[in-house]
């Protein structure tokens, strides 16, 4: 397969180490594409729930995609978010063209892009930790739910669901939280004319323009996430894009894939994870 030659690849999200990671889908997408320079803007690795007893194959093949594209010159950026926030110790550090950094600002022909992973405007991270990271064990047992939930409902003859998307949607405040996330980043990126802010963080992948209270206005964009959405930003040819992994090509048919799995084997969750949520 031909590689795609992107000058700028934004990804955040993966949460490696974690059951709901796409990493399949993530290395098909990677193995795509030959970008100038890849920002991983954060939760990459999923450090507030990794176990040794999890890091499958297709996890560490990620990595492997990484590094590949060091190793043929593509400048990597690492950006560090809450759930790798062991690695903002490190900060500044460089091992040839790769960069662990808290934020970035990459000048682009357009103009300046700022590029953070966004957590430092989450109140639950700043204020009660605990909780963020609690939720995060709820989310990934969600996953888990959604696998089973999805191998009947497509026995019945119906479609695919998305349980944490069903309960983000269902809770009292979280599109006020979205808009006051995205109006937050925007105006401070407005007050130091920047021409674009980039952020991941909260799941949701976007490309749109806002206007300042005071005037002026900035293309606010969020790579999404390599959990549910599984999106990527690119910029090339002066021009952003948001690349949706399920709309393009490289899609598996996971539906056909639960449907061929037994009751059995759907209770299961260790051989569900290890024959649906990790298929090589």
């Amino acid at each position: 397969m031909q590689k795609r030659q992107i000058e700028l690849v934004v990804i955040s999200d993966v949460h490696l180490g974690t059951y709901g990671c796409k990493a399949n889908e993530l290395v098909n997408y990677l193995e795509s594409i030959k970008p100038e320079i890849l920002v991983l803007n954060g939760d990459i690795i999923d450090m507030w729930q990794f176990s040794k007893r999890y890091f499958p194959e297709s996890h560490m093949r990620v990595v492997k995609s990484i590094t590949s594209m060091l190793s043929n010159g593509t400048t990597v950026y690492y950006v560090t978010g809450n759930h790798d926030e062991m690695l903002r110790k490190f900060k500044g550090f460089q091992l040839s063209n790769f960069k662990i950094v808290n934020k970035l600002v990459l000048p682009l022909t357009t103009g300046n892009a700022w590029i953070f992973h966004g957590d430092v405007f989450d109140r639950t991270m700043k204020h009660s930790k605990w909780v963020a990271k609690l939720g995060g064990k709820g989310y990934d047992l969600l996953i888990h739910m959604n696998t089973l939930i999805n191998w009947i409902s497509l026995k019945l003859g119906k479609g695919r669901i998305s349980l944490s998307k069903k309960v983000k949607d269902s809770v009292k405040g979280v599109s006020n939280f979205v808009n006051w996330f995205e109006e937050t980043a925007s105006e401070i990126a407005i007050e130091n004319e920047f021409k674009y802010v980039v952020c991941g963080h909260i799941h949701q992948p976007k490309i749109k323009t806002i206007k300042g209270v005071k005037g002026g206005e900035v293309t606010y964009l969020n790579s999404g996430d390599w959990v549910e959405n599984m999106t990527a930003l690119e910029y090339h040819n002066s021009s952003w894009s948001l690349f949706d992994y399920q709309k393009h090509q490289l899609v598996v048919d996971y539906d056909a894939l639960i449907s061929k799995i037994s009751l059995n084997e759907a209770l299961n969750y260790d051989v569900l994870i290890k024959e649906v949520i990790n298929l090589n």
